[in-house]
């Protein structure tokens, strides 16, 4: 009995949940306070006053709800980064990562029964700094995370990476190094695939292309080229994914509108 009431009313939330994200969806109002907030907030650089389990993690805090939700619904064995920076992505997934073994491990054990336990993060970056690398290796979490260095475009890393996912059945994937419309469309060129089905393909910093001309005017990047147009131009030929509106709907406030790509095939 108390398991039926639990799951009508775990419904009851779900079905609430799903109504005020339309409605959100046509707040007219409100979707103006967030894109407000966003382009006020990024010259604030507000993304940078955040740290996940100890390390610096440069995203906004929904992002950050976001991808957790993302990571229990799917249960990815692996999940791919491009972009490590200071790695407190890297180590907030390795922990949800941990959670989920850590989750399953007690249920396998109600069941008599037992699992290897090997999800792991890995992450790619054109440069990691030393201190960066070497604070990574002495979290708690770096026995989930494996790094590599190189451009994430680069033959020989996209094999690299390929060859080690292999190895894994449910894979997801985080977009976030050089924000350029070529680099992004050649990371989901070569990424993308590996995406496993129901999974998602993230691409960070779609922001870009609904903010102001020149709000970024010490990058490559700027409206007209940038993580948004590089996904419209995938999607053209790439019927695989779509993009879960539901999620920016939700969040309101993220760097990664129309960036949320879920393969549905």
């Amino acid at each position: 009995m108390f398991l039926f009431i639990m799951n009508n009313l775990n419904k009851t939330f779900n079905k609430e949940v799903i109504q005020r994200i339309n409605l959100n969806s046509k707040n007219k109002s409100l979707l103006k306070i967030s894109k407000d907030f966003i382009i006020n907030s990024s010259k604030a650089k507000y993304s940078y006053n955040f740290s996940a389990l100890g390390r610096p993690i440069i995203q906004y805090p929904e992002d950050i709800v976001a991808i957790q939700e993302i990571i229990w619904k799917v249960k990815p064995d692996l999940i791919i980064e491009t972009g490590i920076a200071h790695g407190g992505s890297l180590i907030w997934n390795a922990s949800m990562l941990a959670l989920l073994d850590l989750c399953e491990t007690i249920e396998f054990k109600k069941k008599k029964a037992s699992k290897n336990l090997s999800r792991k993060v890995l992450g790619i970056d054109v440069d990691i700094r030393k201190h960066n690398f070497d604070a990574i290796k002495k979290h708690p979490m770096s026995s989930r995370i494996q790094m590599i260095q190189g451009s994430s475009v680069d033959p020989k890393i996209i094999d690299k990476v390929k060859k080690i996912s292999k190895k894994y059945k449910k894979i997801l994937l985080l977009l976030d190094s050089n924000h350029t419309h070529d680099h992004v469309l050649k990371e989901l060129n070569a990424y993308a695939q590996l995406v496993s089905k129901g999974s998602y393909c993230i691409v960070y910093d779609t922001i870009v292309e609904d903010m102001p001309k020149n709000s970024f005017p010490k990058r490559p990047w700027d409206v007209g080229n940038n993580p948004k147009t590089a996904v419209k131009t995938f999607l053209k030929t790439n019927k695989n994914f779509k993009i879960d509106k539901n999620i920016q709907n939700k969040l309101l406030i993220t760097v990664a509108p129309d960036g949320y790509l879920q393969k549905i095939r």
